[in-house]
């Protein structure tokens, strides 16, 4: 399981600490790539076991649920209010319909351990924190509408174990809060970026917030992303994030209301390969001729060492 160190004064967990580059900002080697199901499964054990399936297939590192109590997290008012939905005509059918419990998420963890990818989910009040405790799971998630949510911040960051922050619908004010309930606990945490719209339009993700993240509070960052397409996710980890999220859906015309800010399979496994090609096309940064560079020189210069007499003029530089 992910542990804290220290990494030149960043607060960083294992599965991230292995960098490419350190300046003008850290990029990690291997970028944690999380497929977000949440409640795209729609009640379903099947569905959430494919999308379970196509995490796995392309190459993602671990999928994350949804978990609430709904009396807690949902007012009596509002869960008697009317909502059309596959599952009855008030907004309690629909709540109650996408919610697993223990025997879904008892078959979830023996479905993901035997498939061998890691699972983990957003506990949306207290109770279901301690519900999931029982799965020893290894990390946990404060979705963006808790962040404020002072008690589910103890309760989660009691446990010590490496968390992903979403900072959607926030300002300085509660991210600071949040921060310090973490670091009072001395538990590792990563702050993720984020733009709660569903989906979020490109113009307004403004990715230049994980350096300001990094920035303000010495700490490791990621991405969770909202938008239709995958190529901000790419650019936020060449940007430095840690960890990259977004949500994943069979299809994006199945009832949901995430399923529009979803990827599909193909969108998804673009994703996690760009992701991977970073540390090859970034390199080292050392300029040097390739073997093939070396042979294309000697067809194409004319001029000079390859051809005739005529100077060089990277030898005469060289001189």
């Amino acid at each position: 399981m992910a542990v804290r160190e220290e990494t030149r004064g960043i607060e960083a967990v294992t599965f991230a600490t292995e960098v490419i580059q350190e300046e003008p900002w850290p990029i990690a080697r291997q970028v944690l790539v999380i497929a977000e199901i949440g409640i795209n499964h729609n009640g379903d054990l099947g569905i959430a076991k494919q999308l379970i399936d196509m995490a796995k297939g392309a190459g993602c590192d671990a999928v994350k649920f949804q978990k609430r109590t709904i009396d807690l997290v949902y007012s009596q008012e509002f869960l008697d209010s009317p909502r059309e939905s596959p599952w009855g005509t008030t907004q309690r059918a629909q709540k109650e319909a996408l919610e697993f419990g223990p025997e879904e998420y008892d078959e979830i963890h023996a479905y993901c351990r035997t498939v061998g990818i890691d699972w983990f989910a957003s506990a949306w009040d207290a109770p279901s924190q301690h519900f999931l405790r029982r799965y020893e799971l290894p990390y946990n998630k404060i979705a963006s509408p808790m962040i404020a949510h002072r008690e589910l911040l103890e309760t989660v960051a009691e446990e010590r174990k490496p968390t992903f922050i979403s900072t959607g619908m926030s300002a300085y004010e509660q991210i600071d809060a949040a921060v310090a309930v973490f670091r009072r606990h001395h538990c590792p945490f990563v702050l993720m970026h984020c733009v709660a719209e569903y989906p979020a339009p490109e113009h307004a993700l403004n990715l230049r917030c994980l350096i300001e993240l990094r920035r303000r509070y010495r700490c490791q960052v990621g991405y969770s992303g909202h938008e239709v397409t995958m190529i901000p996710a790419v650019l936020a980890a060449m940007m430095g994030a840690v960890a990259v999220e977004r949500h994943i859906t069979l299809s994006r015309a199945m009832y949901g209301s995430d399923q529009a800010a979803s990827l599909e399979k193909r969108g998804l496994e673009l994703l996690v390969s760009y992701i991977r090609t970073i540390p090859f096309v970034l390199g080292d940064g050392v300029k040097r001729m390739t073997p093939a560079e070396l042979t294309n020189a000697k067809k194409l210069r004319y001029w000079g060492p390859f051809h005739g007499p005529a100077e060089d003029l990277g030898a005469r530089a060289a001189g």
